[in-house]
């Protein structure tokens, strides 16, 4: 049995004054650092299983300043990325791109590719579990966006506009900081997707 907090607030929700946060900035922890330690958590606690893909790269050329220095100087991406994320939580497949802006009223539409758009869509269309973490560095604020109102929203110009907070505040779920695991996004997973059975 898993037992999560409800550390959650969901739709429409006012997140806690600045000073009620953890501050990653003051520990040196960035927000991709935060989700893998995250991951890791859940892991060791045999909560979930969910990593980073590693991106699909081709090497071309190699430098051996040393024997035991070999220096990557020449590499092409083999093909285009999906997501950040996959794995698989109380059966369910899970897949998710994260992404981090210093803008304080909008996340840049240019951050996501046709491609990943495609992707996302294709996993709900198999019944999985797809969205995106979408963090805003200068307010010290987290947000859980499923996938289907990101694709909408893309679709309006085709990823040329900037996506509005409150559009994100309506539609997403803000996710509470916390310290193990630091960025608890599977209490929303359990309230939104799952029907909030912690059994």
């Amino acid at each position: 049995m898993v037992n999560y907090p409800h550390n959650l607030i969901q739709k429409k929700a006012i997140p806690p004054q600045k000073g009620n946060s953890v501050n990653f900035a003051n520990r040196g922890m960035s927000f991709e650092s935060a989700i893998n330690a995250s991951n890791d958590y859940y892991l060791s606690r045999n909560i979930a299983v969910i990593h980073k893909k590693p991106t699909p790269i081709q090497i071309v050329k190699v430098d051996y300043p040393r024997r035991s220095r070999a220096k990557i100087v020449e590499a092409y991406f083999r093909h285009a990325s999906t997501t950040d994320y996959s794995g698989v939580y109380k059966g369910h497949y899970i897949d998710f791109e994260a992404k981090e802006t210093r803008q304080k009223t909008a996340m840049p539409m240019k951050n996501f590719h046709a491609h990943q758009i495609e992707h996302m869509a294709n996993v709900l269309k198999q019944d999985g579990i797809c969205f995106v973490l979408l963090h805003f560095s200068t307010l010290k604020e987290t947000y859980l966006l499923p996938a289907n109102y990101l694709i909408d929203f893309y679709h309006i110009d085709h990823g040329g506009k900037s996506m509005p907070l409150d559009y994100i505040k309506k539609n997403g779920y803000w996710v509470e900081r916390g310290v193990r695991p630091q960025i608890p996004y599977l209490n929303v997973i359990e309230e939104i997707f799952l029907g909030g059975d912690h059994n």
